[in-house]
């Protein structure tokens, strides 16, 4: 039988098209169909000054805009050489974290919806919408935040600002603990979960996955820690790994990341400088230099990354995203491949794809 999953389906994140042959309750073949939400956000960009760019990239991975602002505004500063002032980078540390964690929530929160668990959306959805109401008094927005710009941030934090993200850190991690008692522990979503759509560190290299998708094989590999951005190297922190390589594994170091950016934000916090500039002097029309530049970061997803051949224009000549999305989605056949149709959307909602990033 051949059969349609989505893409008007709630399971399917966005959407996306899965056709399926099945014999019985098992897949035999699954073949992802994408490219709905293509925006040609690349083409675009040509047209484009530097700084108009900026909201585009909030469209593409839209639970992590923080993240997709900076890759851009950090590859400008590299190509550029310039240097971004200190207050700056601990504002878009501490931005990019808050959206780490709440983009994990979102993930939370429907993926259990996927599974069968009504009440933990809600309790995701609440504690996400702090952090959401935090970064709209940032930035003015709450979904497309539009905060990064070339050089430092938008505007400076308001005056309580800190002080309500430091209220914020110890509630979260009470819910944090109180997530792992509702659900963590509980038989049934642990039979859901455990052993399902298990593949090696040898295949998560070779698919080229990044991020949770990579880490729950055994590979300790964080570019905030591998290749330290912005203000990286000055937090303690740990890389979350485990090393069966299956859905539970997964959950598992992305309710870690949590924690982990937790305490990021919190020694952003107390390290905050009170005084300085935001914004590093640009000039009003932004033109690169000639040449090329790649630079990568660690996105709530994984790897994403930005490429930018300028000829010396307020354009670019060419801008390339890597999305993390796309990239992880590419195991998605083979792990489908003589599973129970059961466990397609467990194994689905497992990777984690935003379809904003995954059609580009």
């Amino acid at each position: 039988m051949l059969l349609n999953v989505g893409p008007q389906h709630p399971s399917t994140h966005g959407v996306f098209r899965l056709v399926i042959k099945i014999e019985g309750e098992i897949i035999t073949e699954a073949t992802p169909v994408i490219g709905y939400l293509h925006r040609g956000t690349e083409k675009l960009a040509e047209d484009l000054t530097y700084t108009q760019i900026i909201p585009y990239t909030d469209r593409m991975d839209y639970l992590s805009a923080m993240t997709n602002n900076y890759v851009l505004c950090h590859a400008v500063e590299t190509l550029m050489g310039l240097e971004v002032p200190e207050k700056a980078e601990f504002l878009r540390v501490i931005a990019m974290e808050l959206g780490r964690i709440a983009s994990h929530l979102v993930w939370w929160g429907t993926y259990l919806l996927d599974i069968g668990a009504v009440s933990p959306f809600l309790y995701a959805f609440r504690e996400r919408e702090m952090i959401i109401n935090l970064l709209t008094e940032l930035s003015g927005a709450r979904l497309t935040f539009n905060y990064m710009r070339i050089g430092g941030v938008k505007w400076d934090a308001p005056d309580d600002w800190i002080d309500k993200v430091r209220d914020f850190i110890p509630y979260m991690r009470e819910q944090l603990k109180g997530y792992h008692d509702f659900v963590s522990g509980n038989e049934i979503f642990l039979n859901r979960v455990k052993g399902v759509g298990i593949y090696s560190k040898e295949e998560a290299i070779s698919y080229s996955l990044s991020g949770a998708n990579l880490r729950c094989t055994g590979v300790d590999w964080d570019l905030r820690k591998k290749e330290p951005y912005s203000i990286y190297e000055r937090f303690n922190f740990n890389v979350p790994i485990r090393q069966k390589g299956d859905a539970f594994a997964r959950y598992q170091c992305r309710l870690e990341e949590i924690e982990e950016s937790l305490n990021i934000v919190e020694q952003a916090v107390e390290q905050f400088p009170n005084e300085g500039q935001i914004q590093a002097k640009v000039p009003r029309m932004i033109k690169p230099p000639k040449g090329e530049v790649y630079v990568r970061i660690e996105s709530p997803r994984g790897e994403i990354g930005c490429y930018i051949a300028s000829e010396g224009k307020k354009e670019p000549y060419r801008l390339k995203f890597r999305r993390p999305s796309f990239f992880n989605l590419q195991i998605l056949p083979y792990l489908l491949k003589g599973e129970n149709i059961a466990n397609l959307i467990t194994i689905l909602g497992a990777i984690d794809i935003v379809l904003g990033e995954v059609d580009g």
